[in-house]
């Protein structure tokens, strides 16, 4: 077997148009770079033997010829190795795992890989027609085709003719044994499944930070105005050990308060993009969140073993978004919906009473019924003007008391009453000193007529014993007016007594005091009334003190 380094480059020179090769096809806008479709026969290159178009005159025969290398361009080169894998692989057979596959006008692109290498593939639109099968990412093929190169980007693919399914790839079988064992678990089961709360107060969502997703499941809840917080937690969502964080970014935010409901997912992508959420791990913990979860993990036709075990699956993060949002959505409609049948209901039933009641407005019993309504709100306007004033005089009188009670307690105010019983003791006492000042002066007339009738008739005797009995009255009068007054003296000074007990400031000069929330307006009667931090007054017998409550205590105080 021959290689492009075994091909003879120092040889007889071949005519220029033998090196025509046929023009490049440019690729399409959509799929991976298309090769040119395999020339005629009249524009194939001898596959063993290459020789360069122009050679120079051999030197004459008398001196050494010099050999000279060919210079071959860019398209040259490339064109020479296409006819030479061209011929060397006309046909072939390639077993691999089908990746990144996608479609593209009807053309199918995709890579065949192993373990060791990949290989681009093309399968035209004619022969994908002709395919029974849909070929999906992960399946384990037989490809019959041949091998050709993309002249503008140098890059050589096979042209597949035919393609023979043969088994899955390995991240499919895996995939399916998973799903196998999960559902016999019961992760699948849809009695399981949570419904998604109707108006949710808070959103967690769990993708990437830097990936379309988040971008779009933003969007589609601002644009909807979902009158809810969200709440992220960003994680890695392909690569090694990303499925371990999905899973600690899911428990992570299903522990914040408040959230209702979670979106897990991300972007669409090749089936190794996606295998983060085929793992066992984050299944089952998307199976252990407390919260209902919708799974968004890539397109419409991506499936993951999360979309199985999620209470609501979507085909896209959009979609997820405007499912949470649907169910406000769909709680204002029917709100709004309610709203207008029971206007609807109220106009009916309004419009039926009006009509019932015009048509008992025309009975004959009815003919003056208006009048007498206005006569009846007549008779109540004049009651409620007779009932304002009889409050308004009851209010007055109730005030006129007021004022009375508080004149005659403000009398009875113990100040006021020792004011009163002095000014009646000293009273008492100009009268006691007139009076006995009067009956003095009487008792002298009395004696000094005496005295002159006694001086007339001339008997010392009687004088004399008329004196001794007016002595021992003025004695009498004089015991009698002491006795008087110490007994008033005695009342006076128990009445002084007395008011002086039941004085408050007696009270406070034995060692008690006043607490003041106001001072001189409100008395502080209990100590719930004040709390740590209030200010109040404190009376004392010699002046006021001004303190700040530290705190309170409500057991009884212990007795001195």
């Amino acid at each position: 077997m021959s290689s492009l380094f075994d091909l003879p480059f120092e040889d007889d020179p071949l005519d220029p148009g033998d090196l025509s090769s046929p023009e490049p096809q440019t690729p399409t806008a959509h799929g991976p770079e298309q090769p040119a479709r395999p020339a005629g026969p009249s524009s194939s290159l001898d596959a063993t033997r290459v020789r360069p178009a122009d050679r120079p005159p051999s030197p004459p025969a008398d001196r050494p010829a010099r050999p000279r290398p060919h210079v071959y361009s860019v398209t040259e080169l490339t064109q020479a190795v296409r006819q030479s894998l061209e011929t060397q692989f006309p046909r072939v057979w390639v077993e691999g795992e089908v990746a990144d596959c996608s479609n593209s006008q009807g053309h199918v692109y995709f890579t065949l890989k192993d373990a060791g290498a990949q290989l681009s593939a093309v399968l035209w639109r004619t022969e994908a027609t002709r395919l029974r099968f849909k070929l999906t990412t992960g399946l384990h093929v037989l490809v019959k085709g041949r091998i050709s190169i993309y002249a503008p980007r140098g890059r050589y693919q096979l042209i597949v003719d035919g393609i023979e399914p043969k088994g899955a790839g390995a991240l499919q079988v895996a995939f399916e044994q998973l799903k196998k064992r999960l559902q016999a678990e019961g992760l699948f089961d849809p009695a399981r499944r949570r419904p998604i709360p109707m108006l949710p107060r808070r959103i967690g969502i769990v993708t990437s930070l830097e990936g379309a997703a988040l971008r779009d499941i933003i969007r589609v809840l601002r644009t909807r105005r979902a009158p809810a917080e969200i709440v992220i937690s960003p994680t890695r969502v392909q690569g090694d050990g990303a499925a371990e964080e999905v899973a600690r970014a899911l428990a992570r935010v299903a522990r914040v308060p408040g959230v209702d409901v979670i979106i897990v997912g991300r972007g669409g992508g090749s089936l190794e993009d996606l295998w983060a959420f085929n793992e066992e791990v984050v299944a089952r913990a998307i199976a252990a969140c407390p919260v209902p979860v919708i799974a968004a993990v890539g397109h419409e036709v991506d499936t993951t073993i999360a979309d199985f075990v999620a209470d609501v699956r979507a085909a896209t993060p959009s979609q997820a978004a405007e499912i949470v949002v649907r169910q406000a959505s769909e709680f204002r409609d029917r709100i709004v919906g309610a709203r207008r049948r029971m206007t609807l209901l109220l106009r009916s039933r309004l419009d039926r009473q009006r009509t019932r009641l015009l048509r008992v407005e025309q009975r004959p019993a009815f003919a003056r019924f208006r009048d007498r309504v206005l006569d009846r709100d007549r008779e109540c306007a004049d009651l409620r003007d007779r009932l304002d004033a009889s409050l308004q005089a009851r209010l007055q009188a109730g005030r006129r008391r007021l004022d009375t009670l508080a004149r005659a307690l403000d009398e009875q105010h113990p100040q006021r009453q020792l004011t009163t019983r002095l000014r009646r003791l000293a009273q008492a006492e100009e009268r006691l000193q007139a009076a006995g000042q009067a009956r003095r002066a009487a008792a002298r007339a009395v004696l000094t007529a005496r005295r002159e009738r006694l001086a007339r008739v001339g008997l010392e005797a009687r004088i004399a014993q008329a004196g001794r009995r007016v002595d021992q009255q003025v004695a009498r009068a004089a015991t009698a007016l002491t006795a008087t007054r110490h007994g008033h003296d005695r009342a006076l000074s128990s009445l002084s007594a007395r008011l002086d007990t039941l004085s408050p400031l007696r009270t406070l000069a034995r060692g008690y005091a006043l607490c003041w929330e106001t001072p001189g307006e409100t008395l502080v009667r209990s100590a719930a009334t004040v709390g740590a931090g209030d200010r109040v007054h404190v009376q004392l017998a010699d002046g006021m003190l001004h303190c700040e409550v530290a705190a309170t205590d409500s057991a009884a105080p212990r007795r001195p």
